[in-house]
């Protein structure tokens, strides 16, 4: 196993920096990504929505977690786009909801 092996916690962490610039908040906030593989290699495996299929930033949404992962020392990574169940606000972080008046 690698000394700096990735967990998930680590992985959320770098993750609050990658932005959904049409909404103005993180991946992890918003609820974007719904689940996070390692293995003992620190390959990682992303499973991830948008806020919407038909988001014109989510390529570059993608590539901003594969880099921001590749900087914490993941040495493959694979992100996942589904649409299922699709992306609401319910799933953003509930002080981020609060603070909205969501």
């Amino acid at each position: 196993m690698p000394e700096n092996r990735l967990t998930e916690e680590k992985i959320k962490e770098a993750l609050k920096d990658v932005i959904d610039y049409e909404v103005g908040l993180d991946v992890v906030s918003l609820g974007l990504i719904y689940n996070i593989e390692v293995d003992d290699n620190n390959n990682v495996k992303i499973l991830m929505t948008l806020t919407t299929p038909m988001c014109p930033l989510g390529p570059m949404i993608v590539s901003d977690v594969e880099r921001k992962l590749k900087e914490l020392g993941a040495n493959e990574v694979e992100v996942e786009l589904t649409f299922d169940p699709p992306w609401s606000p319910e799933m953003m972080d509930p002080e981020i909801r609060k603070a909205m008046g969501i």
